[in-house]
């Protein structure tokens, strides 16, 4: 236990100190903390193998899950908080239209690259390999762009935008990744199931949304008994706690599995919040502040995870290069495409794209459903490359993308204290 106490305040305390050098040379907060997690981790400072200086085994990070989950719900909730009426009927359509285009326009794009990757050379990636992976591709990280969201107090049509697109992207993935898999299994095995392709994947997102409602009008009433405003962000609290846990729950009835999302249930409780509460922002706000060591942790557990091992496998390092180049492609183009089809503003057009190149927690948890296909180490080991890599540099491909946009205000003429008010105001409309 006391091993456990001392790795968790060096993780905080490293990621603290390494965001200090992040500063200078002008790099978010959320790279410093995973860049601290890799050097804490099982490959660099945990290698020396002394009890409590760092993490010695990758089982020791993963014995903390629940901390990564428990993250993860309120980086949802917190961006169910951006699903406001207000912005659904300024944005909602144009969101919904991005949102799904750029998730399919992606997979479609890995899939040719990959599965052209396959018939040049078959005995480097199968082709129920390439279907996945492209599937797999669709996946944004919430976490990330929330992290460099909230430190450079970014405001303006393209965060907002931004915020919803994450928040649809992970659904779509879903429903991509469900069907891909379901064509891969068909192709390993000869057999095709309609159950696996379309009923589970419809059934997670309804049963995620059920519960998300459910649980977000439950907290709004069980909210009036208290006015407090700590007892009442105690509440909030506990309630994420609650869609985390029973999103957690998994069954089958009939050979049909049931079960929901974790970012979509906890999505739904904070959507349904915010438009029910009257003072649900300002509780939103409150449980941002508790969740900041929460979040460290996640980022520096998230940095400790990353196999670094991977790194000696030229073949593993092949496919991962083609794919990092072919997601990335597809996200900035599916988002420019859609974004000029909905007739997004010129900076929006520009800069959305680069927004949505993060990938990590979703594109993890797909990848390890993969691994029970035939080639699913080969799957599993390119998409913690492209984690690595993604995590690495996509929060400043973000900070950069904003700061653009005029969304984010230059290092030293903001503080920290006070909100980003960008300007002018920028319209959605071109």
């Amino acid at each position: 236990m006391q091993v456990l106490f001392i790795n968790l305040a060096l993780a905080m305390i490293g990621g603290l100190m390494m965001s200090r050098i992040a500063k200078k040379l002008n790099l978010p907060a959320v790279t410093a903390y995973l860049v601290a997690g890799l050097l804490l981790g099982p490959y660099v400072i945990g290698a020396l193998n002394v009890p409590g200086l760092g993490f010695n085994t990758l089982e020791q990070v993963e014995g903390l899950s629940a901390l990564s989950q428990a993250a993860m719900g309120f980086i949802a909730f917190t961006i169910g908080n951006e699903f406001r009426l207000s912005q659904l009927k300024s944005m909602g359509k144009q969101a919904v239209v991005i949102g799904i285009v750029q998730a399919v326009f992606t997979t479609v794009v890995v899939d040719i690259v990959l599965i052209a990757l396959h018939f040049l050379f078959p005995s480097i990636i199968s082709l129920p390999a390439a279907i996945v992976l492209g599937a797999i591709a669709s996946a944004t990280a919430p976490a990330a762009t929330l992290m460099v969201v909230k430190q450079y107090k970014a405001d303006g049509p393209l965060t907002k935008l931004l915020m919803m697109v994450v928040a649809i992207d992970d659904a779509v993935g879903l429903v991509l990744f469900a069907v891909s898999y379901g064509v891969a299994n068909a192709i390993e095995a000869g057999s095709v199931s309609v159950t696996g392709m379309v009923l589970e994947p419809m059934i997670e997102i309804v049963m995620s949304l059920v519960l998300g409602a459910v649980i977000g009008y439950l907290l709004n009433f069980t909210e009036r008994f208290f006015h407090s405003r700590s007892r009442r962000m105690s509440l909030s609290v506990a309630f994420v706690f609650l869609a985390v846990g029973l999103s957690m729950i998994k069954f089958e009835i009939g050979g049909v599995h049931f079960g929901s999302s974790l970012l979509l249930v906890c999505m739904m409780t904070g959507t349904i919040f915010c438009n029910v509460c009257e003072t649900s922002e300002e509780l939103m706000n409150r449980v941002d502040s508790w969740t900041v060591p929460l979040n460290i942790l996640f980022f520096v557990l998230s940095g400790a995870e990353l196999d670094l091992k991977i790194l000696s496998n030229p073949m593993i390092l092949f496919i991962g290069i083609i794919y990092i180049m072919a997601r990335s492609a597809g996200k900035y183009y599916g988002a420019y495409l859609s974004c000029v089809s909905t007739k997004c503003n010129e900076k929006i057009t520009k800069h959305l794209g680069i927004t949505l190149l993060p990938q990590a927690g979703v594109a993890l948890g797909m990848s390890l459903t993969a691994s029970n296909l035939g080639d699913g180490a080969v799957i599993r080991n390119v998409i913690l490359f492209s984690v690595l890599v993604y995590e690495l540099v996509g929060p400043a491909l973000t900070k950069r993308a904003l700061t653009s946009a005029g969304e984010i205000i230059p290092e030293g003429k903001t503080s920290a204290r006070s909100k980003n008010k960008p300007k002018p105001p920028i319209s959605l409309q071109g």
